[in-house]
């Protein structure tokens, strides 16, 4: 017999507050980790074992509520939880470059753009649900892997003990890490024996990838990532212990800089600028890759369409037409009114500014959803960046006007790539799409505005003062600062375009090799201390070893819930610790 929303709990007052709890407070911990490793997470599969936890452990077996925590209403509960969460990544890959370049904003007109994005994202994606997953048949790995979850409740509360392990040891790690107790990170040596006070080493330079971070939530994400993760790490080896040699080598840098100095000139000169290439060139051979989805989807919103007209009878199933219309005519407004906003009140650029930007929100939105149904992986920072460089053309190099409609392309495009996540997973468990449709519309303005808030609390969080992330702080805020330099380069006139270009062939040429977003995740590494990177790298290791040791299930069983709590806990600590600093410098 098929569940249906008769026979079990589905969308309740339980499951949707507590879906709005944990969706909060993953999107201020997402935003620090977007901060510090560049790539967003997705919080569904944290969101269903707490809910069973707490929703099945609690609710039924303590407060012995009838019926509470079935399959279905947990799946309301991470539907919610990931659709709030998933605005994370979208700002935390867009607006902190605002606040590195010094650029004035209206922060009013970034959650404005945020909240148009995230709305628009989820109303251009919900007519394609039946196409792309009950005719297509798309994969959606990470939907099947939540589904898997929500099939197995009698696990739930083992993995909620497991993430709580994981959360408590990241929480005595950081303070140990803050106050000094143990280092942050752990000296290992020297770049290819070479001396970092003399910079003796081959080349003459001495590396500061030289330690090993002690960062559980560095560790945590490797252990997530596994064998996929393995570019990213492999990438930050590339650059500093093969490009940043060679650039020494062939003396590309000032001759009478040593040490820390040479480190520094390798970086900026050439790491960083080469980086940038190739995250862009990366990022347009995804585009380019992506074609065949892009030509599918729209394929396939011209078979919705069709459908439609049909008067289906499964139509009750879904968000109906004029819900939908409404609702993009509002996200359309309100880019519009970001673009009258930025352009202070231009009426010629504001039109063709939000039509563009809706145009190629669309188009993104369907790539990223018919990427992500493929393999998991999509281009979306990269989809952001041509966006702002779009926008920059069209404002005639309007910063602030340009990165608020990259904002929105890059929550939009995550959002449609959560919602058909979402929906792929309550097909296989039997839930109502139309009401995961409804409660992810319902809840859409809530991620934006924390996102941003907590982008804004840990950038004047430094310590004396300081700002509290981008080169040299612990959080290097790597997607930002790939954007920060591509918008200077632009309106500077200057940009070293021969290093731009080497770095996007080497991005375009990564792209043909069968993993998927190869040159976006060697082109991040570039701006990472390789101290992190190889932190990272050790946790691809230890998870690969484990899995093939302990067997797929041990990896689901045990090291998703503790890597999840490490790095949940790392974050949340983080964020406590800047606010204590932050109350006591105001009183």
């Amino acid at each position: 017999m098929s569940v249906t929303a008769s026979t079990y709990r589905e969308l309740t007052f339980a499951a949707v507050i507590l879906g709005v709890i944990q969706g909060a407070v993953m999107t201020a911990a997402f935003v620090y980790i977007g901060l510090k490793l560049g790539f967003g997470l997705s919080g569904s599969s944290v969101a269903a074992i707490l809910g069973f936890a707490l929703l099945r452990g609690v609710g039924r077996n303590v407060l012995k509520i009838k019926g509470c925590g079935s399959i279905v209403e947990n799946n309301i509960n991470q539907t919610i939880a990931s659709g709030i969460n998933t605005a994370s990544s979208g700002v935390v890959f867009t607006f902190p470059a605002l606040l590195l370049l010094g650029t004035e904003y209206d922060v009013s007109t970034i959650i404005l753009a945020a909240l148009a994005g995230s709305f628009m994202g989820i109303v251009v994606i919900v007519p394609l649900r039946k196409q792309m997953i009950e005719i297509e048949r798309l994969k959606f790995p990470s939907g099947v892997a939540v589904a898997t979850i929500l099939k197995s409740p009698g696990a739930g509360a083992a993995k909620a003990i497991r993430l709580g392990i994981g959360f408590a040891i990241a929480v005595v790690v950081t303070l140990l890490t803050t106050y000094a107790v143990i280092p942050e990170s752990l000296p290992i040596g020297s770049w290819f024996l070479g001396d970092p006070a003399t910079a003796s080493g081959p080349f003459g330079l001495a590396a500061l990838g030289t330690a090993l971070s002690l960062s559980m939530a560095n560790f945590g994400a490797g252990l997530l990532s596994g064998r996929g993760g393995l570019p990213f790490a492999l990438g930050g080896a590339l650059a500093w212990w093969i490009i940043g040699p060679f650039v020494v080598g062939q003396g590309w840098v000032p001759a009478s800089a040593a040490g820390g100095d040479l480190v520094d000139a390798v970086y900026r000169g050439s790491l960083r600028p080469i980086g940038i290439g190739v995250l862009i060139g990366g990022a347009l051979a995804g585009v380019v890759a992506a074609y065949p989805a892009l030509k599918g989807a729209i394929k396939g919103l011209q078979a919705a369409a069709k459908l439609a007209k049909t008067g289906d009878p499964n139509a009750a199933e879904e968000l109906g037409p004029k819900v939908l219309s409404f609702g993009m005519v509002g996200a359309f407004v309100g880019l519009f009114a970001v673009a009258l906003l930025g352009s202070d009140g231009a009426i010629g650029t504001s039109i063709s500014v939000a039509v563009a930007g809706t145009v190629w929100l669309a188009l993104a939105g369907l790539i990223v959803a018919q990427a992500t149904g493929a393999t998991d992986i999509s281009p979306l920072s990269g989809l952001a960046l041509i966006a702002v460089t779009l926008m920059l053309a069209l404002s005639a190099n309007n910063v602030a006007l340009a990165v608020a409609i990259g904002v929105a392309v890059c929550v939009a495009t995550n959002q449609c790539a959560d919602m058909m996540t979402d929906l792929k997973t309550g097909h296989l468990i039997g839930g109502v799409p139309r009401k995961q449709q409804l409660v992810q519309l319902s809840v859409a303005w809530i991620g934006p505005a924390i996102a941003i808030g907590t982008t804004l609390l840990l950038w004047s969080g430094g310590p004396n003062g300081a700002n509290g992330f981008g080169e040299g702080t612990p959080l290097p805020a790597p997607q930002a600062g790939a954007l920060q330099g591509m918008v200077e380069g632009v309106v500077s006139g200057n940009a070293p375009i021969d290093k731009y270009l080497a770095g996007a062939g080497i991005g375009g040429a990564l792209a043909l090799f069968p993993i998927s977003g190869l040159g976006v995740l060697v082109g991040l590494a570039m701006y990472l201390p390789f101290d992190i990177t190889l932190g990272y790298g050790i946790g691809c290791l230890a998870s690969m070893g484990l899995e093939k040791w302990k067997g797929r299930r041990f990896y689901g069983d045990i090291l998703i819930p503790v890597a999840t709590g490490f790095i949940i806990g790392e974050a949340l600590t983080s964020l406590t610790l800047t606010m204590i600093t932050l109350a006591g410098g105001a009183s």
